[in-house]
């Protein structure tokens, strides 16, 4: 039997449809077998991080329990990005969408092609502030999502009002 594993992937867009494009990634994610998502944060509206100047992101974080490994699981959060039209054409550039496995479960790897958990996840407002929205006590690398985030800058993200609410 397969132990379900609770994990969280983060989600951002700035070209496009940026809510759209979120919203599609979580619909994806809701109907993929072997994934039940417990929780989606708000989304929040934040300045880039690194890379050239770019327009403001949407960001938001969907936590699952799952029992897709973790390459399956970045596997759909690259089929989400296929279905936005991502194209890689400059690192840190302007994307239709970005999808990241933050973490899974405690499971620490050093792959280069899936590092876990994310090696900026602990450092960036825009993953942290709506992380710790939905799930707080989540530990990444010893310490709570919560205390993370008390522990970053959060002025560039700013509380986003989503239109067209089911």
């Amino acid at each position: 039997m397969t132990m379900q594993v609770r994990a969280a992937l983060g989600l951002g867009s700035n070209v496009g449809d940026r809510q759209s494009h979120l919203k599609n990634a979580m619909a994806t994610v809701r109907t993929t077998p072997k994934v039940v998502v417990v929780e989606v944060s708000p989304f929040v509206e934040t300045v880039p991080v690194g890379g050239p100047d770019q327009p403001d992101f949407l960001n938001a974080v969907v936590v699952v329990e799952t029992t897709l490994t973790p390459e399956a699981l970045l596997a759909l959060a690259h089929q989400c990005e296929q279905g936005a039209g991502r194209q890689r054409e400059e690192r840190w550039g302007p994307r239709t969408l970005d999808v990241d496995v933050l973490a899974y479960g405690d499971v620490v790897s050093t792959n280069p092609e899936l590092t876990l958990p994310h090696p900026r996840a602990t450092e960036r407002a825009f993953v942290l502030v709506p992380w710790a929205a939905i799930d707080p006590v989540f530990v990444v690398n010893g310490r709570s999502v919560a205390d993370w985030a008390a522990a970053v800058d959060t002025s560039g993200v700013r509380p986003f009002v989503q239109l067209g609410e089911d």
